[in-house]
């Protein structure tokens, strides 16, 4: 798997998404399968993943000790969390998503982009390693444009989704101030 030179290594999100291989969910044979990912923060690219029939800990910690070592892990409250003896500190929030919400993204981003993991959708995998070549591509080009989204920002500064934003005063509207966008 290809990850840029340029990952920093202070903070990797763990998530995984279910979703079904066979047939269809409800159906007889359906296989239940978990994609389990691993995300570096800047830039923002799937380091590791794994798919199984479970969420369990021996293949996250498989994944954890098969790529680089971040000084920090996040977490959902899943259970199978627990059992992961991580190098670095592990940061386990069961309130929100407020610690995970790129991998959120990411994972958001792998059911928007691969047919066969959307919901309601008529396409789905016969096979786990049809799966897996699939994924395999799909994050090559992913950490690519990571990488390649990364190297522009800092070629050219400022020219991101920087918004202005300005307060005015505005007594005809119940003393509510009105936003004003400004760039500048």
């Amino acid at each position: 798997m290809w990850i840029s030179p340029s990952t920093k290594t202070d903070a990797f999100e763990l998530d995984e998404i279910y979703w079904y291989v066979g047939k269809r969910k409800g159906h007889e044979n359906g296989v239940n399968t978990y994609i389990m990912t691993m995300l570096s923060r800047e830039p923002r690219q799937i380091v590791a993943f794994a798919v199984d029939n479970t969420v369990n800990a021996a293949r996250i910690q498989e994944m954890v000790d098969g790529t680089v070592q971040a000084e920090k892990y996040y977490t959902d409250g899943g259970q199978s969390y627990l059992g992961v003896d991580f190098i670095g500190r592990h940061s386990r929030n069961t309130r929100d998503k407020s610690d995970t919400h790129n991998i959120e993204g990411s994972n958001a981003d792998l059911r928007h982009y691969i047919a066969g993991l959307r919901r309601k959708s008529r396409c789905f995998f016969r096979k786990t390693e049809t799966l897996i070549a699939v994924l395999r591509i799909f994050i090559y080009a992913y950490n690519k444009f990571g990488a390649a989204k990364l190297e522009y920002r800092l070629r050219h500064p400022g020219s991101g989704r920087d918004f202005h934003f300005i307060l005015i005063p505005n007594r005809d509207c119940d003393n509510h101030p009105s936003v004003v966008y400004y760039d500048g």
